[in-house]
């Protein structure tokens, strides 16, 4: 069996980039060859692979009860352009190795465990996050992306249809037999790399809200108009970023705000910006204290908007409420840490992943190991290799709690 580390350089071959990256957008080549390679992979392995409509990939290890739910590992195959290695890819080699090893060592579990592939989690193909776990857990279905296209125009109907899936493909719809789910992932950022902690034991994943923010004043020449005459719609907009970055400040951790994007017009260096669309992008683990923070940074921007001689626009397009994963799961894991000595804390996940969609349905866990320097989502992303293995440890050793001695 190989090592986690050489499954993960195996999977980094399907959608490589020239830099060290990784590229597998859903429905495309690269993302098919990697969903047909695992599905071989877990054959190996001796797991039972299986496709459902969607896309997603499941290798069962089959349990002695036949009454008895599923236990789920696993995470999604998908990454964003020119991602990393890491992101995703762990979760699902890392139930692999754990499942594998599993079996060799004891026969089969009283209860059954599937590792996951999901189809995807990173919406950086079509407009649309979860979409993996979102069908398999039925919380959406093929209405909520009939209309939906890639920035080439690709339907995501179309695209789906064409890497051989959609509905009917595979007989295989929602589920209703997942009873756990465990995501092992890549922190994602640098807290336990600088807190020399081996393990993360995600309480919550935090909740986002998303806004677009238009600001409208006058277009004009750079040269001709008078400072004192011009209604700038970037001078305005501008105090509002530092305005929101403030209040961030001002608040302080957990909460963390981000502009991202921003857009000016009409854009070009001899004419004052006559409208500025920004977005902002706000997390909390506590929902009432993000929709404060929301609250509070929008009646900002609206009062430096009438001091500007502006108009605001605020359009809030994302609204997520935070997340708690299980108590008795992570109680399970700070004990596992406990007892093989591995350094660890229990903390938020500042980004979200396949496990918030499952805790609506099932009993939900994650672990986190740590990021080198906190980069991911990029080709620069890595994970130590005993971190690695460390996380596989802690998800082997909950695996077999939960399946063989239930």
């Amino acid at each position: 069996m190989e090592t986690t580390e050489q499954l993960i350089e195996w999977l980094s071959r399907y959608g490589a980039d020239e830099d060290g990256g990784v590229t597998r957008l859903l429905y495309t080549r690269s993302w098919k060859e990697a969903q047909e390679a695992l599905a071989d992979k877990m054959k190996s392995l001796g797991l039972q692979p299986a496709f459902d409509d969607a896309g997603n990939l499941f290798g069962r290890l089959q349990g002695t009860d036949p009454e008895s739910p599923c236990i789920l590992t696993g995470s999604h195959v998908d990454t964003v352009q020119r991602g990393g290695k890491y992101d995703g890819a762990y979760g699902i080699v890392a139930g692999l190795a754990a499942l594998s090893r599993l079996r060799d060592r004891y026969g089969a579990p009283r209860k059954t465990i599937e590792v996951a592939a999901f189809c995807e989690e990173e919406g950086s193909r079509f407009p649309y996050n979860y979409w993996g776990s979102t069908f398999m857990t039925g919380a959406a279905d093929y209405k909520d992306i009939e209309h939906a296209h890639d920035r080439r125009g690709v339907p995501f109907m179309q695209a789906m249809r064409e890497s051989g899936f959609g509905p009917g493909s595979h007989g295989r719809g929602p589920r209703k037999d997942i009873d756990t789910f465990i995501e092992l992932h890549i922190e994602q950022g640098a807290i336990l790399e600088r807190e020399g902690k081996t393990i993360g034991i995600v309480e919550q994943i935090v909740g986002l809200q998303r806004y677009t923010v238009r600001v409208k004043g006058e277009a004009n020449h750079a040269g001709t108009t008078p400072m004192s005459y011009r209604r700038d719609a970037m001078r305005a907009a501008s105090e509002m970023v530092a305005a929101v970055m403030d209040s961030a400040d001002e608040i302080g951790a957990p909460l963390v705000a981000t502009v991202g994007q921003m857009e000016l017009i009409p854009g070009t260096p001899n004419v004052i910006p006559g409208e500025v669309i920004f977005t902002i992008d706000v997390r909390h683990p506590d929902g009432l204290r993000l929709e404060e923070a929301c609250a509070r940074m929008i009646k900002l921007l609206r009062s430096i908007a009438e001091r500007r001689d502006a108009t605001i626009e605020v359009e809030r397009w994302m609204n997520t409420a935070p997340v708690d994963m299980d108590a008795e799961l992570t109680g399970a894991i700070e004990r596992l840490c406990q007892m093989r000595n591995f350094s660890y804390r229990r903390m938020p996940s500042g980004a979200g992943h396949d496990a918030q969609i499952l805790a609506a349905c099932c009993r939900t866990a994650m672990i986190f190991v740590p990021s080198r320097n906190g980069v991911s989502h990029s080709p620069l992303e890595y994970t130590k290799p005993e971190h690695l293995e460390a996380g596989v440890q802690v998800l082997m050793d909950l695996l077999y709690q939960l399946a063989y001695e239930a």
